[in-house]
C-alpha cells in the first residue's frame, strides 16, 4: 500500500511540476513571436518606403514596443519568482 501511495504521490509531483514549468515557456515564445513578427514589418517597411520614412520610423516604434513589453513580462515572472523565495 505505501509503495502505491509513493508512486502516485511521484506521478503527481511530476504533473504539477511538468504543467506549471511549460507555461513561461509558451509565453516566451509568444514574445519572441511577436518581436520577430515587428521585426519583419520593419524590414519591409524599409524596403518598400526607405529607411528614414515614417513608416519605418513607426515600424522601428512597434518593435521596441514589442521588446519593452517582453522585458515587462520577464520582469514581472522574476519579481514573482523572488517574491516566493522570501522567507517572510
Amino acid at each position: 500500500m505505501t509503495r502505491t501511495i509513493r508512486i502516485l504521490c511521484t506521478a503527481l509531483l511530476t504533473v504539477v511540476g511538468l504543467v506549471g514549468s511549460s507555461r513561461p515557456a509558451r509565453a516566451d515564445e509568444k514574445c519572441e513571436r511577436r518581436v520577430h513578427q515587428a521585426e519583419d514589418k520593419l524590414r519591409d517597411a524599409i524596403q518598400r518606403h526607405g529607411e528614414d520614412s515614417k513608416e519605418a520610423r513607426k515600424r522601428r516604434e512597434q518593435l521596441e514596443e514589442a521588446k519593452r513589453n517582453c522585458t515587462d513580462y520577464h520582469d514581472a515572472d522574476h519579481h514573482d519568482m523572488d517574491h516566493h523565495d522570501d522567507p517572510h
